[in-house]
């Protein structure tokens, strides 16, 4: 059986908020990706119904559909990535890993609520993310409110 470098390294805590902007800054990509995607789909479904090309109206029920349908593919994506190896795209070159109580894969509810409070965190200019840096443990909202960790993982030996 093989065991994978993160299961044998030590694992320090991600303690430079830089590294976690840095993994947002590449995870933005994929969002957009998907928010693109949903879109794409939303107004293909709002054509069909509308003779005239008309875009959806702000701040219509139908946008705040959207925007929710964006907000809850993004959190898919998030915690699937988080769920099946702690990882989403953005945290692989930076080598950060989220991690429940005492190193386990967290739970999905956990996951959820990590990925709740980090939105909520973002929509307050990022004020949860800054608390990482007077946490006594270097933990940010939502890594207090999920009881989840993110971890820095050492570079792996070149082969």
């Amino acid at each position: 059986m093989a065991t994978s470098p993160a299961a044998v390294a030590p694992k320090r805590p991600a303690s430079l908020l830089l590294w976690r902007l840095l993994a947002l800054l590449y995870d933005f990509f994929p969002a957009l990706a998907l928010w693109m995607l949903v879109g794409a789909l939303f107004t293909a479904g709002y054509a069909t119904g509308h003779a005239t090309r008309e875009n959806i109206a702000p701040f219509s029920a139908l946008q705040w559909l959207l925007w929710a349908c964006c907000w809850a593919v993004t959190g898919l994506y998030a915690t699937l990535s988080w769920q099946r190896g702690g990882q989403t795209l953005g945290m692989r070159p930076w080598r950060l890993q989220v991690v429940g109580a005492e190193g386990r894969t967290p739970r999905r509810g956990q996951l959820w609520v990590r990925y709740a409070v980090g939105t909520l965190s973002v929509l307050l200019g990022g004020l949860g993310l800054w608390w990482a840096l007077v946490d006594r443990q270097r933990l940010s909202w939502h890594d207090r409110a999920s009881g989840t960790r993110i971890l820095r993982l050492p570079k792996r030996p070149n082969r």
